[in-house]
């Protein structure tokens, strides 16, 4: 699929909740409806993201970040501290502003509504920070059928499980967590646990070996999968073809024509 026309809008919008989940993640909840006076903002789609600047800031540009839940009121980020730019964020104090650009890219319900038609459930296949983007899709498709699975480093605690999994446990059929380390119900790494034929898709995201075995099982078993790509992004809307994807129809954009992407028509570990 290509590029999708949405419009984004760009608007300074108020910190609600800075929570620091764990070392390595925290949460954002930015007031974005009622942002700006005469600015209607669109309501962003799951596996779309924004471009987040704080107000006090010492980088040129936003950084791209996944919606990982949103209401008539706030929109959710869940986010790694990497760099610069997310320490940032992560830096932020409720009532500071920062400038959202979006939504930006495409969504997963740009792909998924065919092939929901056989009536077997979709499995959403997340790998830490990547599950935001899974998060944000079951909270916009209730009484669509889903099983998470969760994979981990190492083993998360209770308070950590549902600040990461959110919306899963209340709307998830089923949910699978592993963790590398063993300390979840599994060890060992998330795609292992995953059986692509019962399902009637697959769509994930996370780091790009879990994405490429999870891609090579649904092949084999001959299950649609679609995949959320990460790359570093300078604009989010296409101009700088900083964030290049190659794929069987050449070079794609992963901010303007994704970053949602068949999965089959990606190579993988190519940058």
């Amino acid at each position: 699929m290509g590029s999708v026309n949405y419009k984004p809008c760009s608007a300074s919008c108020k910190l609600i909740h800075n929570n620091s989940i764990n070392s390595e993640i925290f949460r954002l909840d930015f007031n974005w409806q009622s942002a700006q006076a005469g600015v209607k903002l669109m309501a962003p789609k799951a596996g779309q993201f924004f471009m987040i600047k704080p107000q006090r800031s010492a980088v040129f540009l936003g950084r791209p970040i996944s919606v990982a839940n949103w209401n008539p009121v706030t929109v959710t980020f869940l986010i790694a501290r990497r760099g610069q730019g997310t320490l940032e964020l992560a830096a932020m104090r409720n009532g500071e502003e920062a400038e959202l650009t979006g939504p930006l890219g495409n969504a997963w319900m740009d792909f998924l509504p065919d092939v929901q038609k056989n009536g077997k459930p979709v499995a959403l296949v997340g790998g830490g920070i990547g599950l935001a983007p899974l998060n944000a899709l079951l909270c916009e498709s209730p009484g669509l059928s889903f099983d998470l699975y969760a994979g981990f480093r190492k083993g998360l605690n209770t308070g950590e499980k549902t600040a990461l999994l959110g919306a899963a446990y209340l709307e998830a059929d089923k949910v699978i967590i592993a963790s590398e380390n063993g300390k979840d119900e599994h060890k060992g790494l998330i795609p292992d646990f995953l059986e692509p034929e019962n399902y009637a898709a697959v769509c994930a995201c996370g780091p790009e070996p879990m994405l490429k075995a999870v891609a090579a099982k649904c092949a084999a078993s001959g299950v649609p999968c679609f995949i959320s790509l990460e790359r570093r992004m300078a604009c989010g809307v296409g101009a700088c073809l900083g964030c290049t994807v190659k794929t069987v129809n050449g070079n794609r954009r992963c901010c303007a024509d994704g970053p949602v992407f068949k999965a089959e028509e990606v190579f993988f570990n190519e940058k």
